[in-house]
């Protein structure tokens, strides 16, 4: 059923993986797309996925990190089709698998600007288009298993991705007299390239791939669309009354 057709959703971070498995299921239920991401090949082939489920898409490549390029992708998404929706913050990146004591300040910096101050500027800049509709919408912040309990040897993502649910929780109190609701999803391990550069730069990509899929019950690692489809869910009318959640999408690995 094409239930948000006319609607439009913002999306970052949508390349590939998780960000690109969203623009397609909001493709198919009929929404505007507009996407953003840093590299522009792999944006531009997310966009013809959205066309070819009859979807009207634009791509525009940003920085997530830097609030001009989030501002000009905010406002062309406007120009190109009068209104925002429903955001989904997706951007990130996991960064370096080391000890926090060999950290390096700018390997952190990055991490924390990309994840969690790309967050706050694209729900930011976002708000103050979407604060005028009545009848309000809807923001997904994507954080993580990461974000609900730690977890060795990524301290900043891990900071990054609790950061995010903080963000949401106290902003979902603030929108929710506007019938904007913000709530974030936790996705647990997820088949993506990002994954997959995890487990090759351990050294052992087939006993660190085996070792995530055994931390969760379900024994496996989550497909994109299976994401997808969770925050697709919160931005519709049968979410209508959630807001300011924290939901896990992880085969049961923080249920223990």
């Amino acid at each position: 059923m094409r239930t948000f057709e006319g609607k439009v959703v913002i999306i970052s971070g949508a390349t590939s993986g998780l960000g690109r498995a969203v623009a397609i299921e909001f493709a198919k239920k009929g929404a505007n797309v507009s996407i953003c991401g840093r590299r522009e090949q792999e944006g531009l082939d997310t966009l013809e996925l959205i066309k070819k489920e009859g979807a009207n898409g634009i791509f525009t490549q940003a920085d997530i990190s830097k609030s001009e390029d989030v501002q000009n992708f905010v406002n062309r998404t406007v120009q190109a089709f009068g209104n925002i929706n429903y955001v989904i913050n997706n951007a990130a990146i996991g960064g370096a698998s080391i000890s926090i004591k060999d950290y390096s300040d700018e390997k952190w910096d990055k991490v924390i600007a990309i994840n969690l101050r790309g967050t706050f500027l694209l729900t930011k800049y976002s708000l103050q288009v979407m604060e005028k509709n009545l009848d309000g919408g809807a923001i997904v912040n994507v954080s993580s298993l990461s974000g609900l309990v730690g977890y060795p040897l990524i301290c900043p993502y891990s900071a990054s991705k609790f950061g995010i649910i903080g963000l949401t929780k106290s902003a979902s109190l603030e929108f929710a007299e506007k019938k904007i609701r913000i709530n974030a999803i936790c996705p647990g391990g997820i088949e993506t390239e990002m994954t997959e550069k995890l487990f090759k730069a351990t050294g052992n990509y087939s006993q660190a791939r085996k070792q995530l899929e055994g931390e969760h019950p379900m024994n496996r690692l989550a497909r994109p669309e299976e994401v997808a489809k969770a925050a697709v869910w919160l931005c519709s009318d049968e979410a209508s009354f959630i807001t300011g959640v924290a939901l896990p999408v992880d085969g049961g690995y923080t249920a223990r």
